[in-house]
C-alpha cells in the first residue's frame, strides 16, 4: 500500500505532498482561483507523471537493447475539455528527444512499448478518455 501526506502550509491552497521516503511536492491553485503560485497545479502534475513513467519505461528499455542514451528530454503538451467540472485532460502530446547512439527504430518501437504497455499513467490516462499521441527525434550523441 503507497502512503502519501499531505499538509496545507501557504496560504488557502499552497500544500506539500509527502511520500513514505521523504519525497516532497508542492501544490497549489493558480492566482486567477485564489492560489499564490506557491508550486505545481495537481493536473499538471499527472502530466510530469506521464513524462516520469514513460521516461524510466523508455530509457529502461533501451539500455535492454544496448542502446547508449546520453540525453533524453520531453516536451508534453496537453489540453483539458473545456466548461465542464471535472475538466480531465482531453489530450496530449509529448515530443521524446533522445540523444546517443540510438537506432530511430528501436527507439520508436521503446516509446510504443511505454505508451500502449507498460507506462500506467499513460494507460490511467486513456482510461479517462485522454488521447495521447507522441513522436521520437534522435540526435546522434
Amino acid at each position: 500500500m503507497i502512503n502519501i501526506e499531505l499538509n496545507r502550509v501557504q496560504g488557502d491552497f499552497g500544500f506539500e505532498a509527502r511520500d513514505a521516503n521523504g519525497h516532497m511536492v508542492k501544490m497549489d491553485s493558480s492566482p486567477e482561483s485564489g492560489g499564490e503560485n506557491f508550486g505545481v497545479r495537481p493536473m499538471q502534475m499527472l502530466l510530469m507523471g506521464l513524462g516520469g513513467c514513460s521516461g524510466i519505461d523508455i530509457v529502461s528499455i533501451l539500455k535492454k537493447q544496448r542502446q547508449q542514451v546520453d540525453g533524453f528530454k520531453m516536451h508534453i503538451e496537453g489540453e483539458r475539455e473545456p466548461g465542464k467540472e471535472p475538466s480531465l485532460w482531453k489530450s496530449a502530446n509529448i515530443i521524446f528527444e533522445l540523444t546517443g547512439t540510438i537506432d530511430i527504430e528501436k527507439a520508436k518501437r521503446a516509446c510504443e512499448l511505454s505508451m500502449d504497455k507498460y507506462c500506467s499513467v499513460a494507460a490511467t490516462l486513456k482510461g479517462a478518455g485522454c488521447e495521447i499521441t507522441w513522436e521520437v527525434r534522435v540526435v546522434a550523441g
